[in-house]
């Protein structure tokens, strides 16, 4: 596995050596040795999957209590996957990456506690896994704005997005519960 640091501190980028013959291809998606090998030592209590069409954007979503660590990929299509830092101690804080996961790239980013996550689908639909260290508690939910202009993302859109009404009412981030 090929493991790269991005401009976030702990938030890392990994690609999987991928066996492939005429008769398809294998990789390991999670090995705990080697993922710990990265400094992934997580213990995974829930596996999600979510289906979405193109333009639909998800996030940026947090627990601020049961803080969750996601390992994020995508098994059909194609997604620009953010992970906002939210530590204040970090002196990352307030800052944002952006990666490109895509079924054709095998690309998985590990996203710790202490960080909102987003997608928005480029593909015409997309399949989007990812695992989680404590299980969903919505009473701890917290959504920023996608938009929020001190945050000033740099979403890939033709248009607006497809929003939920819980992403629609998404706080600003300076209004926002971080961590220490």
């Amino acid at each position: 596995m090929k493991v790269a640091r991005t401009a976030l501190p702990d938030v890392l980028l990994l690609e999987p050596k991928v066996f492939g013959d005429a008769r398809g291809f294998f990789f390991e998606s999670w090995n705990a040795r080697e993922f710990a090998a990265a400094g992934i030592r997580a213990a995974f209590v829930q596996d999600n999957h979510s289906r979405s069409s193109r333009g639909v954007l998800r996030g940026l979503h947090y627990q601020i209590e049961q803080t969750q660590g996601k390992l994020v990929r995508v098994i059909a299509g194609e997604v620009y996957d953010v992970a906002v830092d939210l530590r204040r101690s970090s002196p990352a804080f307030g800052r944002w990456i952006g990666v490109s996961l895509s079924a054709e790239n095998r690309r998985t980013v590990w996203i710790p506690p202490g960080f909102a996550h987003g997608f928005l689908v480029v593909s015409d639909t997309a399949e989007f896994l990812y695992k989680a260290t404590d299980y969903y508690a919505p009473q701890h939910e917290r959504t920023i704005a996608w938009d929020d202009p001190d945050l000033a993302i740099e979403w890939p859109l033709n248009g607006p997005p497809v929003l939920s009404a819980k992403d629609r009412a998404g706080a600003r981030f300076r209004d926002a519960q971080t961590f220490a």
